[in-house]
């Protein structure tokens, strides 16, 4: 997975989730040079909160009873990164603190959630990629891009400042909201409802021709809005996509 590289100094926090890499850092820090850590939570109950903050988070479900979490962190121009991970009430919180005035951190953190399990990020900075849920998702970003593939459960994503993509997906309901950002959802099958608002971005929506016809509504403050799927009124699929600031397209993908 290619390094999200996010500049800070003096302080630098950095946490992630999933089975996979999250990784954020600056400068000449190299978190995969770095040794892997790994430690096991008990979760009780099917839903699991994430509190990460300045990082690149990665997603994925796995066959394991409790959640797994492994990290890799690296300083580099005098920095002492100090790492925490805790659970506590269903609330997973991983952090990294970069000490020294020039100090650059770089970490990657890699969380596997046990099937079945709904899961909530809120995340301060940083990329965040889920894959392979069939359970709700719910993914918040002040600051990066939110990816999501290969999923079936209910979606609700927002970035502050940063891309939302969806990449072939198939949850009934969705919803995308970027402050700043393109909205990029590709479906694979037909949803019972999208709702996607970006404040400053383009809005893309690709859709499954045999779901049609389509409920759609596609306004633009300042941009073409291009609707190119068969639609009905009323149509039990409905698809809603507005910018304030950029193009709206809703197309059909076969």
């Amino acid at each position: 997975m290619a390094a999200l590289h996010i500049r800070t100094h003096t302080l630098l926090a950095a946490s992630g989730v999933v089975v996979a890499v999250a990784l954020s850092g600056c400068a000449s820090a190299d978190a995969g040079e770095a040794p892997v850590e790994s430690r096991s939570f008990p979760l009780t109950g099917k839903t699991l909160t994430i509190d990460t903050d300045n990082s690149d988070i990665k997603l994925v479900p796995a066959d394991v009873k409790d959640v797994q979490v492994s990290r890799q962190v690296d300083g580099s121009r005098g920095s002492r990164p100090k790492a925490s991970w805790d659970m506590k009430d269903g609330t997973l919180t991983l952090r990294v603190k970069c000490d020294g005035i020039a100090g650059d951190c770089a970490s990657r953190h890699s969380v596997k959630v046990p099937r079945g399990v709904a899961v909530t990020v809120e995340d301060g900075n940083g990329r965040l990629t889920a894959t392979g849920f069939d359970t709700a998702l719910k993914i918040r970003s002040d600051n990066g891009e939110v990816t999501v593939r290969d999923s079936s459960g209910p979606l609700d994503l927002n970035s502050n400042n940063g891309e939302i993509v969806t990449e072939r997906v198939t949850a009934r309901t969705v919803t995308a909201r970027s402050g700043n950002g393109m909205v990029r959802l590709g479906l694979t099958d037909a949803p019972d409802r999208v709702e996607t608002v970006t404040d400053n971005g383009e809005v893309v929506i690709e859709l499954p021709r045999a779901g049609a016809p389509y409920a759609v509504t596609a306004t633009s403050g300042n941009g073409d809005a291009n609707v190119d799927v068969p639609t009905a009124g009323g149509s039990p699929h409905v698809v809603k996509a507005r910018s304030d600031n950029g193009e709206v397209t809703v197309r059909s993908v076969n």
